[in-house]
């Protein structure tokens, strides 16, 4: 999915990036893209035509660890990278390269008649350039996309790319370049998960305990869920559970829960029972969530 700049104010293109700097933005969807980083290393320079709109005519060299912010990220189809560069004077400029739609950007390639969204079509490539105080209304253009690299994802790992466009119906124009080559890709979000095979049994109360663990790669909120079923003579106690575990990497982080059967009438008891069991936590670097699937494992309840 592209990563959409929007009609009006540019504040607009990319709030999930701006959020964390306080601005007052209203988002357009970013569904689908990859969470931006900071760059390792790059530029953004350019220089504009006389009289060119979005440069105000002037030319600047933006380099990463000498502003505020140099940020990159890409859609998760890799069809779209967009940069978002914050000034030391506290300016944001914001470049949104994209293929058509259902392509990704290809290294080597020159995408020409390039508009900006909403009006491109779904066949038109997307190039949108400009700084927060000087946005075009409509544009024009092409880039060339000389290098690019993909990690997991979407992740942007490296890009150089070149550009022009033409604001608002002008014949001047507004060329730049961007280089860039971000840090290695954070792993990828794992998850295990364990189910106990021995649980605890009130025998006042019918409520059982039971518990298993889960581990990760790398920090992460884990949802856990799942029920038990306890087949007796002449009934069967079923009771579902749901619990959030704060996984951390290393050893295996417990967790258990206590709930009774959801069955009228029925209660746990001593025995054999049937408990299942999945996690899912979603992955802090990229737009994903990952799920262990079920696992089933026969518990022996004993008596509290």
């Amino acid at each position: 999915m592209k990563i959409r700049s929007v009609l009006g104010p540019p504040a607009r293109i990319a709030a999930v990036i701006t959020a964390a700097l306080g601005l007052a933005v209203a988002a357009a969807p970013l569904t689908g893209t990859a969470q931006a980083h900071e760059a390792a290393t790059g530029t953004l320079s350019f220089s504009g035509d006389p009289g060119e709109y979005a440069t105000d005519g002037q030319s600047a060299t933006y380099t990463a660890g000498a502003v505020q912010q140099f940020d990159v990220q890409g859609s998760t189809d890799g069809n779209s990278v967009f940069t978002s560069v914050v000034t030391n004077e506290g300016k944001r400029w914001t470049l949104n390269l994209a293929a058509p739609d259902g392509q990704r950007l290809t290294e080597g390639t020159t995408y020409t008649g390039a508009l900006r969204w909403p009006y491109a079509q779904p066949q038109d490539p997307e190039l949108a350039f400009g700084e927060d105080a000087r946005w075009c209304n409509t544009s024009t253009g092409s880039f060339t996309v000389s290098h690019i690299a993909f990690g997991p994802y979407g992740y942007v790992r490296e890009i150089d790319a070149t550009f022009e466009q033409y604001c608002n119906g002008a014949t001047v124009a507004a060329r730049g370049e961007l280089h860039a080559q971000m840090p290695e890709p954070p792993a990828e979000l794992t998850l295990g998960m364990t189910l106990d095979s021995a649980g605890k049994v009130d025998s006042h109360t019918g409520q059982i305990t039971v518990g298993g663990s889960v581990t990760c790669n790398k920090p992460a909120q884990v949802a856990v869920s799942g029920n038990v079923d306890q087949v007796q003579k002449n009934a069967t106690a079923v009771g579902y559970y749901e619990t959030t575990v704060a996984c951390t990497p290393g050893a295996p982080v417990p967790w258990t829960v206590s709930f009774a059967s959801i069955e009228p009438g029925t209660a746990f008891r001593p025995g054999a029972a049937t408990l299942r069991g999945a996690a899912k936590a979603d992955d802090r670097d990229y737009p994903v969530t990952v799920n262990t699937g079920q696992q089933t494992t026969q518990v022996t309840l004993d008596k509290a």
